[in-house]
């Protein structure tokens, strides 16, 4: 995404969020007098439900939010950051919003925040230092109350000192004193040279992004850890290493791989893009998967399921990884304890045909 389409995103999202108070404006809403009045309690009880702090029956919680929901009560969100210091909003730094495995997670972080009363801002940086740096001054402008860095081609820094706000890490380790979220990658690579072993394999190439990134050398360790174990030597030569995660990328580096005249039955792409693109390489040079080459990749993400052969691959639970992450930064807004450091969310194999005996 360039810097002129991320421009025009946010202009819509600021029209959008303007014809979001003007309707609100209009709106004829209750107030939580009338609530309690209604609803035959204090205006304290329905504060505490409101706001889930608790001391209330479940027949009573019932009994208000239902009230809420057929009267259209809207909290004055203004009022209430002033008494409570919070704005009840939180940031979300995203590498590349059009990458399937990210957009997931934000969606998933969007649907659990809003049951904290919780808005969202997300900031897409492309994957680019300068502008990622630039958005993360953006939220703590906007006195957001938390934010989510997910991971991607940047190795972040540790930004929570300097924002000085409470942050959550997904999928990429920043250091031992902060709350990071990942999937078990080094057993998700353990899998995917397993299943390419257990379905006859004996010459297993491997590509991977050249950066050091932690995800993706975890999965490339977890590789490594199942050829010994199965007692497969690894040749080098078979490494694959990209500089640009694209399917374009990802094709010339196999067919340079076939040219080289290296031998090969089976190949693990450390994410499920690197895997299409090496489709289009093998199907180029008429390699037929998964007789001649067999192909495993990373993410589940939906084209696996619709590819020319559909591709075996390990399965991340974006939605979970979500959810923990919103769930852990609250703690860290309301200053509960918590002695979570690292949460490694679990990985499944999801086998499709491009594995077949």
């Amino acid at each position: 995404m360039t810097k002129e389409k991320i421009e025009v995103y946010c202009i819509k999202i600021r029209k959008r969020l303007t014809c979001m108070r003007r309707t609100m404006k209009n709106e004829k809403t209750i107030s939580i007098k009338e609530l309690a009045e209604i609803s035959k309690v204090s205006i304290a009880t329905v504060s505490r439900v409101i706001n889930k702090k608790g001391g209330y029956s479940k027949e009573t919680e019932k009994k208000i939010l239902k009230l809420i929901e057929s009267k259209s009560y809207q909290q004055n969100v203004n009022a209430r950051s002033l008494r409570t210091k919070k704005s009840q909003t939180i940031g979300v730094i995203v590498p590349d919003i059009s990458n399937e495995f990210f957009a997931k997670i934000v969606q998933s972080v969007e649907k659990q925040a809003i049951k904290y009363n919780y808005s969202v801002f997300v900031c897409n940086t492309d994957e680019n230092i300068e502008i990622e740096k630039r958005q993360l001054n953006n939220l703590v402008g906007q006195f957001v109350d938390g934010i989510i860095y997910i991971g991607g081609g940047v190795e972040i820094e540790n930004n929570s000192r300097i924002a000085k706000i409470p942050m959550i890490y997904i999928d990429r380790y920043i250091d031992d004193k902060e709350i990071y979220i990942e999937s078990d990658n080094f057993h998700g690579g353990y899998l995917a040279a397993q299943e390419l072993i257990q379905s006859g394999c004996k010459k297993i190439a491997i590509m991977k992004d050249v950066r050091k990134i932690s995800s993706a050398y975890k999965r490339y360790l977890g590789f490594l850890k199942a050829l010994k174990d199965y007692e497969i030597e690894f040749d080098k030569k078979l490494l694959c290493d990209i500089t640009i995660i694209s399917h374009k990328e990802a094709k010339e580096k196999t067919l340079e791989l076939l040219d080289s005249g290296e031998v090969f039955d089976g190949i693990f792409a450390t994410n499920d893009t690197m895997a299409l693109g090496i489709m289009l390489a093998l199907n180029e040079r008429r390699i037929k998967i998964p007789s001649e080459v067999k192909l495993v990749g990373f993410d589940n993400i939906s084209s696996c399921e619709i590819a020319g052969v559909p591709l075996t691959t390990i399965n991340q639970n974006k939605q979970r990884m979500g959810e923990l992450a919103v769930e852990l930064l609250m703690d860290k807004i309301m200053l509960r304890k918590s002695n979570v450091k690292n949460i490694k969310v679990p990985v499944n194999l999801i086998r499709r045909k491009s594995t077949e005996s």
